[in-house]
């Protein structure tokens, strides 16, 4: 009598899977009229990305569009991260639309400011909650690269807004919002704490601790390390900005960009992908606050830019094939679906 060689079962794959998360009901009802306000948002998406990136490259615009095209882009990003995470229209769209009005009228440092900050950090959090989930390789590398380029556009919003902050401050703030608003939106996605089981949850917070060891050695090194200390940082610095024209961001190439790799493609089986991808968040964060800076050379951050985003390709390729991997025998006996279902890309997620 022959035996069953082990391995992952499958369930029937003529039983449809079903959406593990409750979701709203459809704002529009018509189709039709969903299609056209669909291509309108990604019209005015693209119309803001252009103007907003006359801040970078010089095409002899008038300077007075910038900071309205960053305006419409805050207002963009805020829309789709409310609709994709399932929010109430009313209540978030109206502040933003006034910020955005009253900051480019008034052109208040304060108020240029915050626009900055909610404009990186709201396409921060888009960038990862718009991809969708990647059984394979390539759909995996496909997501990543649609995550970069909303980031990217988030990037040409905050530099757009050119407003009078210190840096790593900024940083740090947009990080900080970044992360709470992805917590409290992957919480419902992600089945709260209990989706993660006991090692998953070790990891991620072991991620946490040393995600915020490093930034907090990296600014006590900046302002108090030895003198030592900061002309070795800042001569291996300075020598890969000589040697290669930029430098590769760390928490990028050894967080951020993993981690969203792993996530799309974790997301395709469990829902405790979600939590990865709270830590993508960091890496569309940072990659959003890179040109905030006016002095800032915009050849000096696109190759640190394009070399984190190589690096931290490879090293979540790497990363991805261990944990889609199923090594123990007991997982092995487990029951496995063919594919996790989600909404379409610009869907409602919850």
């Amino acid at each position: 009598m022959a035996t069953q060689q082990g391995g992952r079962r499958r369930l029937d794959s003529s039983v449809p899977q079903d959406y593990d998360v409750p979701t709203r009901v459809a704002r529009i009802a018509s189709p039709r009229i969903a299609y056209l306000v669909m291509s309108s948002f990604v019209v005015l998406w693209l119309v803001g990305v252009a103007g907003a990136g006359t801040a970078v490259v010089a095409v002899g615009t008038p300077e007075w569009i910038q900071r309205p095209s960053a305006a419409l882009l805050m207002v963009v990003f805020t829309v789709a991260l409310v609709h994709r995470g399932g929010g109430h229209m009313r209540l978030w769209i109206p502040p933003t639309a006034l910020l955005a009005i009253v900051t480019v009228a008034v052109e208040n440092n304060t108020l240029l400011a915050s626009a900055a900050v909610l404009t990186g950090a709201t396409a921060a959090v888009w960038a990862v909650l718009v991809t969708r989930p990647a059984d394979g390789v390539v759909r995996a590398v496909a997501e990543f690269l649609i995550a970069i380029v909303v980031a990217l556009s988030g990037t040409l919003a905050v530099a757009a807004w050119s407003p009078p902050v210190d840096y790593q401050r900024f940083n740090l703030i947009v990080v900080g919002i970044s992360l709470a608003l992805a917590i409290g939106l992957v919480w419902g996605l992600g089945a709260g704490l209990h989706g993660m089981g006991r090692q998953n949850f070790a990891i991620l917070v072991g991620v946490a601790l040393a995600l915020v060891l490093v930034l907090a050695y990296s600014s006590f090194v900046r302002t108090h390390g030895s003198q030592t200390v900061v002309d070795l940082f800042t001569n291996s610095v300075i020598w890969t900005r000589e040697t290669f024209g930029g430098v590769p961001r760390p928490v990028e190439v050894l967080l951020g960009f993993p981690a969203l790799l792993v996530g799309v493609s974790v997301r395709s089986q469990r829902r405790e992908g979600w939590w990865i991808l709270v830590f993508a968040v960091v890496g569309t964060s940072v990659l959003t606050t890179s040109l905030v800076t006016p002095g800032a050379f915009p050849s000096y951050i696109g190759l640190s830019t394009l070399y984190s985003v190589v690096l931290g390709l490879l090293i979540g390729l790497g990363v991805r094939t261990q944990v889609m991997t199923q090594r123990s025998s007991r997982a092995a006996r487990q029951i496995e679906p063919l594919s996790r279902v989600e909404p379409g890309r610009f869907a409602p997620l919850k």
